[in-house]
């Protein structure tokens, strides 16, 4: 929480009102897989959620690290990618109508007088929620930046730490920094289509898929692209272009490179972010549940469930994730319903369910 007087789940004092608040029975802080499962366990309660995600699209670690990339621990789903699972997660969450505020972040979490909570986030979205699930990953996902003097200038322009668009580099001289299956993919990738491609990785060794590497090393000997040994140590522009980038090896040599852009695979940084603010139980940077009935904080009212959470036996997987939310989304019923008795169901068999999805009760002879 925002104030020290909750560190151990008891209440802030706050205002009654909250200026331009959107109420809400649930909101969701994370629309990975985990995020997503978790509104339809709450769908199926018939409560309805607001989902915030730091990232401009769903999907979470699946989509940012691994959209084409082959999952195969899913149950009855013998392989699929990162972003077949998230469009089939989106799929099943239709009928349930969740609200996505993606680009932002929660910055504010402070409980009212009432019971509930004030949120707020980076672009002064407002809510005044009953409960608040936090389905963050491990955390807020920042790009480790290239730390050389004046890079910052062309970010966005000819610096890029991510591939949104991969047509902006087509029939361009690109360098390509990393040594692992990011950097990999998108140097075998540009291959052909780029007007050159150049790896610089800082060692001989690779963290990509030997397939990867070996397929790489492959079309350097075709002449294909090119390996440098080395990091990059400082850049020349002319009238306001990157025009090179001054390249280090471990002989002590300093060569120029001529290019169009950099892309950079250093790998992703999880943060906590603001969440490490909120007053709750931490360890190893990761949220402590005080049981595994409902996946409930030390703050009544707030879960965890996926990566973010910690608690004897934990296993960080989507399935255990999927696990979770549905225990959790029982678990904040009676802040959400206090005079409804919420009964067990099953979508097999329930015609109420059946209701609540949209699909017709089918009829056995």
């Amino acid at each position: 929480m925002t104030q020290s007087a909750d560190q151990h789940g008891g209440s802030v004092a706050a205002n009654s009102t909250f200026s331009g608040a959107i109420d809400a029975d649930a909101v969701i802080v994370g629309a990975g897989p985990v995020g997503l499962f978790q509104v339809f366990e709450l769908g199926l309660l018939e409560i309805k959620a607001h989902v915030i995600d730091s990232l401009a699209h769903v999907g979470g670690q699946c989509v940012e690290l691994y959209p084409d990339k082959p999952i195969y621990d899913i149950p009855a789903v013998p392989v699929c990618t990162g972003q077949e699972l998230t469009d089939n997660l989106l799929k099943q969450i239709e009928p349930f109508e969740p609200t996505f505020h993606l680009g932002q972040e929660v910055t504010h979490v402070q409980r009212r007088e009432d019971g509930r909570f004030n949120l707020e986030t980076s672009t002064g979205t407002r809510f005044i929620t009953k409960t608040i699930f936090i389905a963050a990953g491990v955390g807020s996902f920042q790009p480790r930046t290239l730390k050389v003097e004046g890079i910052e200038a062309f970010e966005g322009t000819q610096v890029f730490y991510r591939v949104k668009d991969p047509a902006l580099f087509e029939g361009k001289n690109l360098v390509i920094c990393g040594g692992g299956d990011s950097a990999l993919d998108w140097a075998l990738n540009f291959v052909g289509k780029a007007e050159s491609v150049v790896l610089l990785h800082r060692r001989e060794e690779f963290r990509a898929a030997p397939a990867s590497v070996a397929k790489m090393k492959q079309l350097c000997d075709e002449y294909e692209m090119q390996l440098i040994i080395g990091q990059v140590t400082g850049v020349e522009s002319k009238d306001g272009v990157m025009t090179e980038v001054k390249v280090t090896g471990a002989d002590g040599v300093t060569r120029r490179v001529p290019l169009d852009m950099l892309l950079v695979f250093f790998g992703l940084s999880p943060k906590l972010g603001p969440i490490a603010e909120w007053g709750l139980d931490i360890e190893r940077k990761q949220l402590k549940v005080m049981n595994t009935e409902k996946f409930e904080t030390n703050v009544p009212g707030i879960f965890a469930v996926g990566d973010i959470n910690t608690y004897p036996g934990k296993k960080k997987l989507i399935l255990s994730g999927f696990h979770e939310a549905a225990l959790a989304a029982f678990g904040a019923a009676p802040y959400i319903f206090p005079e409804k008795k919420i009964h067990m169901q099953y979508t097999t068999t329930s015609p109420k369910l059946h209701k609540i999805l949209g699909v017709e009760t089918p009829v056995f002879d």
